[in-house]
């Protein structure tokens, strides 16, 4: 999995450059914005609907859009019109459909949107037929500096750039580091610990309460609030919305509709049981991941310090291994993740499927992964030995080791 995000802008570039409408999700924070304001032409026409002013001129106005389009000149390639925060004004898709449907080569339409939400419950036309989907996400090992320690077997991979990628890469953090305060680019952009917790707080409270205001109605905020925390907190296990429903005071059919609103919003994902299994004993239930470890860690009132690390490593690292994969996966385009657990206590943390084989996954929070830690991952793929040639443990290791026949131990920035 090496060709990804910080290949992506050189791949994305030319795809804003195909005649289809262009809508680009992610969660705020993300780099959105920044990252499509340097790849438009400096003559593209930029709708901000983050500015109010705007917001409501053209909420009040949808067809206001259509006559400031028509006025644009033509360009040699198309006229790129970039319309940010489009989910706040459903409206405009109608506008755009119009207006695409009328000359295909005209304009190049860029919708960059951080919720889903009210385009599913308006009923927004998303444009079938005509769009192209993206999504954005925190920051992945491949945009990082590569620490001298690991720069010459790192060197195969770092040359793999497409033809007009970039090679530039985010300042080198520890994995520790990333395990508490998470991969925002903004995040790795600062070197004081305070400054990180100061904004990741601010995210998991300010942000996230004016959004989800703004995006929805919650009949009660304080009820939303304890969810959210308690939710935060057991990232990455299985969820149990009857558990949740005791703990919270909140029926399980409201829970189930927060989760959902968290995923509409990016903030979260979930991971799906593995329905491969002949088991009778298997577990159906999805587990639930925030996108970012340190939107999580300061959502669940973590104290965001590096010591935070040492009360329970596995889980972080655990987490952490999970926002990488998702991420991937969503940037190459194809495959899956799910989980596979049984109620006599067997696991597999995670298995990636890709064109039809499978790909099971450990992670262990050791620097030396032995047999042991591989007896899960053995009895996996025998069991699907047609689909599964071997399996992998990801630790903090420094070097690949070969622990049996099926099974190899990589370091995390291999993954």
């Amino acid at each position: 999995m090496d060709t990804l995000y910080r290949y992506y802008r050189a791949a994305l570039q030319i795809k804003l450059r195909k005649p289809f409408v262009h809508i680009v999700f992610g969660a705020r924070q993300t780099g959105k914005s920044t990252l499509i304001r340097s790849l438009l032409p400096p003559r593209a026409t930029v709708v901000d609907l983050a500015d109010p002013r705007e917001r409501a001129r053209f909420a009040a106005e949808p067809g206001l859009f259509i006559d400031v389009c028509r006025a644009l000149p033509r360009e040699e390639g198309g006229t790129f019109v970039f319309v940010d925060e489009a989910q706040s004004v459903p409206a405009l898709f109608d506008a755009v459909q119009s207006l695409y449907d009328a000359d295909k080569e005209r304009y190049r339409f860029v919708l960059c949107g951080s919720s889903a939400r009210k385009l599913r419950a308006s009923g927004a036309n998303l444009l079938p037929g005509r769009s192209v989907r993206h999504l954005l996400h925190p920051l992945i090992d491949e945009e990082y500096e590569t620490p001298p320690a690991r720069a010459e077997t790192e060197r195969e991979r770092l040359l793999q750039l497409p033809a007009g990628a970039e090679g530039s890469h985010f300042p080198y953090r520890p994995l520790e580091d990333r395990l508490v305060f998470g991969d925002l680019p903004g995040i790795a952009l600062l070197g004081d610990d305070g400054d990180k917790s100061d904004i990741l707080r601010t995210y998991a409270t300010a942000y996230l309460e004016e959004e989800i205001r703004r995006e929805t109605i919650v009949r009660d905020w304080g009820y939303f609030l304890r969810f959210l925390k308690v939710a935060a907190g057991g990232a990455g296990g299985i969820v149990n919305l009857a558990g949740l429903s005791r703990e919270t005071g909140v029926s399980a059919p409201t829970i189930k509709s927060y989760y959902q609103l968290l995923e509409d919003m990016f903030v979260g994902f979930t991971v799906s049981a593995f329905s491969g299994s002949s088991r009778k004993s298997a577990i159906s239930s999805p587990r639930f991941f925030f996108f970012d470890n340190g939107v999580r860690n300061a959502a669940a009132g973590l104290p965001l310090v590096g010591e935070t690390v040492n009360a329970a490593p596995g889980a972080l690292f655990e987490h952490w291994v999970a926002g990488q994969l998702a991420r991937k996966l969503s940037y190459l385009g194809a495959g899956s993740l799910s989980y596979y657990r049984t109620a006599d206590g067997a696991e597999v943390d995670f298995i990636v499927e890709r064109e039809g084989m499978l790909y099971p996954i450990e992670v262990k929070w050791t620097e030396r992964p032995s047999r042991k830690d591989a007896r899960h991952l053995r009895a996996f793929v025998a069991e699907h030995r047609e689909r599964c040639a071997g399996g992998f443990i990801v630790s903090r290791g420094p070097y690949v080791l070969d622990l049996d026949d099926s099974i190899i131990a990589i370091p995390w920035w291999m993954l």
